[in-house]
């Protein structure tokens, strides 16, 4: 149930260079690349770091960035968290990791280090921006203007004291305590997927109604508590969730509704009751909706299929969510229909801060879709009718298991008493604990649950 208001921007992968040819000699690396280091925050104290990087290849043979590893020496007693806003080169070429120094030293006994999965670094040639952050797992402010690697400047410049490493040699700068290279960092994220399935949900939504006893004993929830998100004194409806057949199939359907005042809108949602999803392939078929049943079009609705954690305090390092989100007259400043896929790492309500990655398409929906997300070794992908339709991770990939939810509700009202009502349907929900099944196959074990006349199972593990 996202918040848009603080988006982190991505940019396309742009490719630097022509083929790739090993480096000579360490002495060779060491006159040919150079960093360059300029600041975003500045500050004595931070909630996060932010140190922008450019390399330059001065000398006159191409770098394979996959051996190029830049570390930036701080200090500091607790878990951090890195990601990459922007960059150039692509911010999934991009990785991230932390590592104690073996010999440390008073401005730094730990460091960032910066690699590349791919690309080419041609002579003459440079990576542009690479716009980087990190902070602590608990989003506590710390001290960086005591860092061995901190720097006050807010315009690219030559900067000896991040050191870069080119095929494990020290190619430029003077590392913090030593020449030597550090024992190899342990990685951010740490994959806990495990090939092949090892539980599945799939529910065809064959139930007579939102008060049908099967519901809560399969493991579902319709929700009747108030509370957001969404317009204050809305009432979350269980009346306004219904199981009508559609072409032949039972759907769960939500209809949500408003007559202009808080009193008298209505939200709709069900939820899986237990938080036992965490990493696997989710799946389910929706139907978004552009104009509303009856009454004026215009409503900020938000059509949803997506999973989450409880936020247990504000900036909780421990929440996670994963979105699909139909805005079909747009919403959070946007002018018309859109759709969202978003990763949330954390928020804070008030005051508000959010912190979550999101790709994009303004185009009308409307209409049956098929969506997955795969979750599994560090990256989230979703995918729209078999297409890959964003690709997350890094410090927005989640850490705890999750509940699978679908709803329908209004951002805020747009006036006028003429009541209207707008509609979102399921067709069947899937997920395959631990496993990534393509869009495909999750489409083939649909059709294979159907066939054997399957209208639900759910063999997931609580733990």
């Amino acid at each position: 149930m996202p918040r848009h208001l603080w988006k982190t921007v991505l940019a396309l992968s742009l490719p630097i260079a022509l083929a790739a040819v090993a480096l000579a000699s360490p002495a060779s690396a060491a006159q040919s690349l150079r960093l360059q280091y300029k600041n975003s925050s500045t500050g004595a104290t931070t909630a996060q770091a932010e140190p922008w990087f450019k390399l330059v290849n001065d000398g006159t043979t191409s770098i394979p960035l996959s051996q190029v590893k830049i570390r930036y020496y701080f200090t500091g007693d607790t878990a951090y968290r890195f990601a990459c806003s922007w960059a150039v080169v692509g911010c999934s070429t991009v990785t991230g990791q932390f590592a104690t120094l073996s010999s440390p030293v008073p401005a730094a006994n730990r460091y960032l280090e910066v690699g590349f999965t791919s690309g080419t670094l041609a002579p003459g040639a440079n990576t542009g921006d690479m716009q980087l952050r990190f902070h602590r797992a608990d989003w506590q402010n710390f001290t960086q203007s005591d860092d061995y690697s901190f720097g006050a400047q807010t315009s690219y410049a030559d900067w000896s004291k991040v050191a870069v490493y080119v095929g494990g040699q020290l190619a430029w700068g003077t590392p913090a305590g030593g020449t030597g290279p550090d024992p190899s960092p342990t990685p951010t994220v740490t994959p806990t997927g495990n090939p092949g399935g090892q539980g599945t949900l799939f529910d065809d939504f064959a139930y007579t109604g939102s008060s049908d006893p099967r519901l809560a004993q399969r493991g579902w929830t319709v929700r009747s508590n108030s509370g957001g998100p969404g317009v204050p004194g809305a009432t979350w409806s269980p009346s306004a969730v219904t199981f009508p057949s559609v072409s032949g199939n039972q759907v769960l359907q939500l209809d949500s509704s408003t007559d202009g005042t808080g009193a008298g809108t209505v939200h709709t949602e069900l939820s899986t009751s237990a938080r036992k999803f965490f990493e696997g392939t989710y799946a389910a078929r929706v139907k978004f909706s552009d104009a509303p049943l009856s009454g004026p079009d215009g409503e900020h609705v938000v059509q949803t299929f997506f999973t989450i954690t409880p936020l247990q305090q504000n900036m909780d390092p421990d929440y996670g969510e994963l979105d699909f989100e139909y805005l079909p007259n747009g919403g959070w400043g946007e002018p018309a229909n859109i759709l969202y896929t978003t990763s949330w790492e954390t928020y804070q309500a008030d005051p508000w801060q959010a912190v979550n990655t999101h790709t994009e398409e303004r185009t009308s929906f409307a209409g049956w879709h098929d969506l997955v997300i795969q979750v599994s070794g560090g990256r989230i992908k979703y995918y729209v009718d078999g297409r890959l339709f964003a690709d997350h991770g890094d410090i927005y990939y989640p850490e705890t298991p999750m509940w699978i939810m679908f709803n329908q509700w209004f951002i805020d009202l747009q006036g006028g008493s003429t009541p209207r009502t707008y509609r979102q349907q399921v067709d069947w929900v899937y997920h395959s604990k631990n496993e990534v099944v393509s869009p495909a196959e999750v489409l083939n074990r649909v059709n294979a649950f159907r066939a054997s006349s399957t209208a639900f199972t759910d063999t997931v593990p609580s733990s």
